[in-house]
């Protein structure tokens, strides 16, 4: 092994050591903050190192520094000859990233229930790493007494996410006056969904959050706000100390890379064509249509919808599974169609007759 990926791999090994030492702390200061951090730094260290030894460069030409995380984890995804890592596995790094970026630079309030899934995925990332790359069992390099434990762990996703927007809408209650913790349990999650949906700009404006409380209060269910998020779920393997947690797609989504740009995260969860098809729901596709016949209500609309019998044609109308509930969705050619047909059925004087 190269002098430098020795070197590289012990400042990984120390860091993740740290981490999870921080993540067991019974006390409270300083612990979230730094076991992200830290875990962040193990995982620039272990990419850096894996590159190197695979005979890939780690700075540029005319650089004196090092490349960047987003560039180690491009490496580890897209280059053929150093490839090591799947897009999958490319999300958990990205997502701890994300959540350091906010940690170090900013104000993080994160629920055990998250903290323990982004520490459980990254520890069972890093042991994949270091065993397929170096052929090093994490067990070797960690001392007996180190063992991440958590007494709130997550079944999955959706039960993450439902928990987590329930306790916020309790907190925006009329007169309970605890808006700005609400506003703060949601910033992660915008966070992590920024991430898995190839937002470069990860962190959320006080304006967005906001747009998200107000959607929360008026009953608009997690997996239409974070769509990105509702498009993985987690995957676990054994038990207690040997628990293995990874991130997983579901089958009506794809993890794609994405191309070098300014703009965008290295990888991106994208709903499959069916999603960008039928991409409206009656409720976006009301408004979309007052905008030109202000007096079409949802009432109105369905039964134009009915008349026309749009849910009878393929091209216009499908029942969408995800997450186990039904989605009714319309397409674009849909919407044309009711605005082409609503001024000919002169709905505001006859909608009671259709």
């Amino acid at each position: 092994m190269k002098k430098e990926v020795k070197m590289l791999l012990e400042k990984a090994i120390e860091s993740l050591i740290l981490s999870i030492e921080l993540f067991n702390r019974p006390q409270e200061q300083c612990r979230q903050t730094g076991a992200l951090i830290l875990l962040d730094h193990s995982f620039e260290m272990i990419l850096k190192a894996a590159i190197v030894h695979r005979n890939g460069k780690i700075r540029d030409k005319n650089n004196k520094n090092t490349i960047g995380f987003d560039a180690c984890l491009r490496i580890a995804v897209s280059n053929g000859n150093i490839k090591f890592l799947t897009e999958e596995q490319a999300l958990v790094a990205q997502a701890i990233n994300g959540l350091r970026d906010a940690a170090q630079h900013y104000i993080l309030q994160i629920s055990e229930q998250q903290l323990y899934v982004h520490m459980q995925s990254g520890v069972t990332l890093f042991s994949d790493i270091l065993s397929n790359v170096f052929n090093i069992k994490l067990s070797e390099r960690l001392p007996q007494r180190v063992l991440p434990i958590a007494t709130l762990a997550p079944l999955d996703i959706d039960a993450l996410f439902r928990f987590e927007t329930r306790e916020i809408k309790k907190l925006l209650t009329p007169g309970s006056r605890k808006g700005q913790e609400a506003y703060s349990k949601i910033r992660p999650l915008c966070i992590l969904d920024a991430v898995i949906s190839g937002e470069k700009n990860t962190q959320p404006s006080d304006k967005e959050i906001r747009t998200i409380a107000n959607k929360l209060r008026d009953g608009i269910g997690w997996n239409e706000i974070f769509k990105g998020v509702a498009g993985i779920q987690l995957s676990k393997e054994g038990t207690g100390p040997s628990i293995s947690l990874k991130i997983a797609k579901k089958a009506d989504v794809e993890v794609t890379l994405v191309k070098d740009s300014p703009n965008a995260t290295v990888v991106a969860v994208k709903r499959v064509n069916e999603l960008d098809y039928y991409s409206l729901g009656l409720k976006a596709m009301t408004g979309n249509i007052q905008k030109r016949f202000p007096y079409i209500t949802t009432k109105k609309l369905l039964i134009v919808i009915n008349h026309l019998h749009i849910q009878d044609n393929s091209e216009f109308y499908k029942e969408i599974r995800l997450n186990s509930q039904i989605h009714k969705r319309y397409s674009q050619n849909a919407q044309n169609y009711l605005l082409e047909q609503i001024p000919l059925l002169d709905v505001e004087h006859n909608w009671r007759n259709l």
